[in-house]
């Protein structure tokens, strides 16, 4: 089902920043949408929750989830049968053509919608062609006029936000021919590819979250390096101002030591007044965010699936 952006929010941090005057919220029907692995069957599922924890409901089995849509309306699933995106409130199901029936040859991933909800930015990877490797557009509505932005022949690229405006896309690009992984953003035709973290900085794969008002970028990141758990951390779009944030908890330290946690996969909230991260306890976690044997093996746990987790923070070669 391929490498997911999976945007549950069970545990929130917040920092108070300025938001524009005329911030419009992306669309918020109160529910929660996250990924929940059943310790039981062995399968994923998708749940969507009141921010309470209360309602929680079975959208679907064996299945992983994308973003919600801009109205609130609409989530992207990704199931054994293909990619379809489905309307929380009335249970309609659209039929996209993927992950590779409507392109031969492509496999494509599509779960991060632009603002206006007309089009999907999608993971794209090419069975027969490597070129065909990179981040791709569809529109939402059918999976029709398919747009490449970024070819990758050795590696993997994949789509994390879109800017407000919708004309640039924050996107992970990783080569394995030469060694490469960075945090860059690209416009919408493909063209101004820029990176925006110092060459060697250890984020994770897919993360990073745009500014309501487009000046700043958040993302999670494993700092020195992947002895340690992620922290959340800041970027200007034009690479400059790179800090970390002083989150309590405290977010990152070294693996080894229990009194730390890794806070990954922060998300602006719509208005620019908040940005909420996914703590996780080191207790069940290993250095790669595998579920360690300490761990309950009945019920469900929130916040990722076991895909995301193991596919996350590529590294380079020791």
């Amino acid at each position: 089902m391929g490498k997911l952006f999976v945007l549950a929010l069970l545990a929130a941090t917040s920092l108070v920043v300025a938001a524009p005057a005329g911030a419009k919220p992306r669309g918020i029907n109160g529910k929660i949408v996250t990924n929940s692995d059943n310790l039981v069957t062995g399968t994923e599922q998708v749940y969507t929750v009141d921010p309470d924890g209360t309602d929680e409901t079975l959208v679907a089995d064996n299945a992983e989830v994308g973003q919600w849509s801009p109205d609130g309306a609409w989530i992207q699933l990704f199931t054994d049968a293909g990619e379809r995106s489905f309307n929380v409130d009335t249970g309609e199901s659209r039929d996209l053509g993927l992950p590779d029936a409507h392109y031969p040859g492509l496999l494509l991933f599509c779960g991060v919608w632009s603002p206006d909800g007309a089009r999907l930015a999608c993971e794209g990877f090419g069975l027969d062609d490597p070129g065909r490797t990179g981040v791709y557009t569809v529109r939402a509505s059918d999976g029709g006029d398919l747009q490449q932005l970024t070819s990758e022949p050795s590696g993997d690229d994949a789509p994390a936000d879109y800017s407000p405006n919708g004309k640039e896309l924050l996107i992970t690009k990783l080569s394995f021919d030469p060694f490469n992984y960075g945090l860059y953003t690209v416009r919408t035709d493909g063209t101004g590819l820029r990176r925006i973290l110092p060459d060697g900085m250890d984020f994770r794969f897919g993360s990073g979250s745009w500014s309501p008002q487009g000046n700043e970028i958040v993302f999670s990141s494993h700092y020195p390096n992947g002895d340690n758990h992620s922290s959340i951390w800041v970027v200007h779009t034009d690479g400059t101002g790179l800090r970390q944030l002083p989150i309590a908890g405290p977010c990152g330290g070294l693996n080894a030591d229990p009194s730390t946690i890794g806070c990954f996969n922060p998300i602006w909230s719509p208005d620019g007044k908040n940005r909420h991260a996914r703590p996780r306890r080191r207790s069940c976690f290993d250095s790669d965010l595998r579920r360690e044997s300490s761990c309950p093996r009945s019920g469900r746990t929130f916040g990722g699936s076991e895909r995301e987790r193991r596919d996350s923070n590529p590294r380079p070669p020791a």
